[in-house]
């Protein structure tokens, strides 16, 4: 009842292994975001930092598999934010929340303790609705959220590409017929590129893409075996149930 009353939720993810407070309406973290952590390779000791986190689901979940990360989670919404930081506490995860729009410059990134060439892996969800064809929400925070301007993109893969380090790697995860975007984006600093395409069912064509992008990479890119999620009548297949109860990793967070 208090839950309901609050305007909050508390859902499950990884199998009831992280608990996680959100809001009832708006913007609400799900399969992509523990996709997003799948598909994140890091190792103990390193810095990661979580680019629009809204509640942290993403970092949140990577921390869940990899003990001993030193996670920041970046988020402009400060209700978002309070939120992510709650969360990190109830699910015993050592995180920093800071308040702060991923398209802010060096200074203001310095300044909240991420300076250039400081960061070992990167993650990110932007908002990715084309805004020519997706009528955006009424809810200022879910519009935010989800839909993303020409500028969008570019802006959000800048920030990560100043603050990772030369070898550093940056994942993401996009709507699939974006894949264009992406590329052009990831064209200048990065290379290395592993790319994820994620089907709904396996006759359809992918409705996402994961993308793994190395700071300074120079391996030739490599196009994975697509990801099918459903068996059927919206059935998670089983080795998509293992990803999202945490007990797999998707192919690019693997060495």
């Amino acid at each position: 009842m208090a839950e309901r009353a609050s305007g909050l939720t508390e859902d499950a993810f990884l199998g009831g292994r992280l608990l996680l407070k959100q809001k009832r309406s708006g913007h609400r973290a799900g399969h992509d975001a523990i996709l997003l952590a799948a598909a994140t390779a890091a190792s103990r000791g390193d810095r990661v930092v979580d680019l629009g986190a809204g509640i942290g689901a993403a970092g949140l979940a990577l921390a869940k598999r990899v003990a001993g990360i030193e996670l920041m989670l970046v988020e402009i919404d400060p209700e978002l934010a309070a939120l992510a930081r709650a969360n990190a506490a109830a699910n015993a995860i050592a995180a920093e929340v800071v308040v702060l729009d991923v398209t802010a410059d060096a200074q203001a990134f310095a300044a909240a303790g991420l300076s250039p060439d400081s960061v070992d892996a990167v993650l990110m969800n932007p908002p990715f609705n084309d805004p020519a064809r997706h009528r955006g929400s009424p809810d200022q925070a879910r519009q935010c959220a989800h839909v993303a301007t020409e500028e969008t993109l570019q802006a959000w893969v800048h920030t990560a590409r100043r603050i990772l380090k030369s070898g550093g790697a940056l994942t993401l995860i996009w709507r699939a017929d974006g894949l264009g975007d992406v590329l052009a984006a990831l064209s200048r600093g990065f290379g290395g590129l592993s790319i994820l395409p994620v089907h709904g069912e396996a006759e359809k064509p992918a409705i996402r893409v994961l993308v793994r992008a190395v700071k300074g990479g120079r391996a030739p890119s490599r196009l994975l075996q697509g990801l099918v999620l459903n068996e059927g009548s919206n059935v998670p297949k089983k080795e998509v149930q293992d990803i999202l109860a945490g007990r797999a990793v998707l192919p690019l967070a693997e060495p």
